[in-house]
């Protein structure tokens, strides 16, 4: 595997293929697949190289669900300005660009997700600007707050649950794409739509992950 070296984007392109994810085929992004040795590695062997997970590789259900329904229902984001949080390839944040967002902003605490946006926005002919912090318990007045896939862990979904109830008390608009992950809140949120979602078996176990798009309520 090429890791990591000057330019991150160098170590995407030499990792990934650029492809259509199933459920937004319009879009491309830079993916990991079975052809490369990125998608072979486990968590632990990255790890140990200094590398966190590469969440940015893959087009998890989540997003590709809450994706989906952006592209679907542009006037959701059109002329709003919109996060997308925990964004890793920055598929959620591409669709919303796509679908005439007056500004996007994709943020991700991985700094190789970073570059992974970079690439993946050019690839869509879309500006998506990237923010490396933290932005749980803040606030910069946004419009519409966008999760992909966010409730894999507990300590992540106790975190956000109250900063996603605090934005939307205020106004903003906060969906959620989840294919039923274990922290995923049984209480506070609508269903606005559901997607069979086509998924790689060697990430999920399955060949299609049923994937709500939420609101908190």
């Amino acid at each position: 595997m090429n890791r990591p070296g000057r330019d991150p984007r160098d170590f995407i392109r030499a990792n990934t293929a650029l492809l259509a994810p199933p459920h937004v085929p319009e879009l491309r992004l830079h993916l990991a697949d079975e052809a490369h040795a990125l998608w072979q590695r486990t968590e632990a062997e990255l790890e140990a190289e200094g590398l966190p997970p590469p969440f940015w590789a893959f087009a998890w259900a989540g997003g590709q669900g809450l994706a989906r329904y952006v592209l679907d229902r542009p006037a959701v984001v059109a002329g709003r300005s919109v996060l997308d949080v925990a964004a890793g390839s920055g598929l959620v944040a591409i669709a919303a660009a796509r679908a005439g967002a007056r500004s996007v902003t994709a943020a991700d605490i991985d700094p190789l997700a970073e570059a992974a946006v970079a690439l993946n926005a050019a690839a869509n002919g879309v500006a998506v600007a990237f923010s490396g912090s933290d932005w749980i318990g803040r606030d910069a007045g946004w419009d519409v707050v966008l999760a992909g896939d966010v409730f894999y862990d507990r300590a992540l979904a106790d975190r956000l649950m109250p900063w996603f109830a605090d934005l939307a008390r205020r106004g903003a608009a906060v969906l959620v794409g989840d294919p039923g992950r274990h922290y995923l809140p049984r209480t506070g949120l609508e269903p606005l739509a559901t997607y069979r979602v086509p998924v790689t078996r060697a990430l999920e176990d399955a060949e299609v992950k049923r994937t709500t798009v939420w609101r908190l309520a």
